[in-house]
């Protein structure tokens, strides 16, 4: 008989875990991070049981350490997740994610007529929470999007 207390995803020695991630979003953080280029050791689970959300996703990324600029870069994706920095299989620092103002060069203008897909300038945006849902605002066309609309 399986125990019920039992890990459904391995702990990790040292790394990064981000935790409490709205269920479909952990593939584009993945992608976002550029976390399987880092050739560590990635544990993802998909569509976990959760309390709170009902379904989450998990990350865990070996040897890999998130910075407080890309956790707050997180939150434009999952404002309610954990991330956790894990040394020798204990957590020591647990990052608190903030909605940044503004994200450069990340993100492509989903406008197709904007002058940024024509001209040599870096992407630019401004960020906010709107009845709970994160927009943004390019600073060329100024357009605002929903984060779903938003290109890595």
């Amino acid at each position: 008989m399986m125990n019920k207390s039992q890990l459904q995803v391995e702990a990790i020695h040292n790394g990064t875990v981000i935790d409490h991630i709205p269920a479909g979003q952990g593939i584009k953080i993945l992608q976002l991070f550029g976390l399987a280029q880092t050739h560590e050791k990635i544990t993802v689970g998909l569509n976990l049981p959760s309390k709170a959300l009902g379904a989450k996703d998990i990350i865990k990324v070996e040897n890999t350490r998130l910075s407080a600029a890309q956790a707050n870069q997180l939150a434009l994706f999952a404002p309610q997740a954990t991330v956790n920095l894990i040394e020798d299989f204990e957590v020591v620092e647990k990052l608190q994610l903030q909605l940044p103002e503004k994200v450069e060069g990340v993100f492509s203008c989903p406008n197709s007529n904007c002058i940024s897909h024509n001209e040599p300038v870096t992407s630019k945006f401004r960020v906010r929470a709107v009845d709970g849902q994160v927009r943004f605002r390019c600073r060329y066309c100024e357009k605002s999007f929903h984060r779903d609309m938003m290109a890595v």
